[in-house]
């Protein structure tokens, strides 16, 4: 990479770092107007930041910084014997009284809701998408097929509407070519 797209990238992405962090939304106007940078180079350094995952681009030229959190440590619950409880985060160990483990467990609930809310929601967007697809493909299958009743025998059929044909009487019917 090269210096100078370096820190137009290091430029930008503080940029949105900052317009983020006082709220503000972040656009590719925004960032011209802040940094003086032409709108092409933004253009280029949000696709490349975008990439990286340094940024989302959370709808149509609205964009947020990425939050990367250290990798999760190894973590244990060991229900004594006593009733005591001992929780291991990586290297420390926390001893708690069942009282404690009980109001731990309280203030945790929280964020075990949200877990399964947001769980939930991912399931539920990649289903809706999945259904949305499935709608789409037969909405073209049905396009494709044509129900007509033939006047000269009554009998129902259904093909693709590809090519007109004509039948005995003159009437056009839609049949395979």
């Amino acid at each position: 990479m090269a210096k100078s797209q370096k820190s137009t990238l290091l430029v930008i992405l503080e940029a949105v770092q900052d317009l983020h962090a006082q709220e503000q939304v972040v656009t590719r106007e925004t960032l011209a107007e802040l940094t003086g940078l032409k709108l092409t180079t933004i253009d280029d350094r949000l696709g490349v930041l975008v990439d990286e995952g340094d940024i989302a681009r959370v709808q149509r030229g609205v964009f947020v910084p990425v939050v990367r959190h250290a990798p999760a440590r190894p973590m244990s619950k060991t229900v004594m014997p006593d009733g005591t409880v001992k929780i291991e985060i990586g290297d420390e160990v926390l001893t708690l009284t069942p009282r404690e483990d009980r109001a731990l467990a309280n203030l945790m609930a929280g964020a075990a809701a949200q877990a399964v809310a947001i769980e939930t929601g991912r399931n539920t967007a990649i289903l809706a998408a999945e259904l949305g697809e499935e709608v789409k493909r037969l909405r073209r299958q049905v396009i494709a097929l044509e129900v007509r009743i033939d006047p000269n025998q009554g009998q129902l059929f259904s093909t693709p509407c590809t090519a007109r044909a004509p039948a005995a009487n003159g009437a056009q019917f839609e049949r395979a070519v």
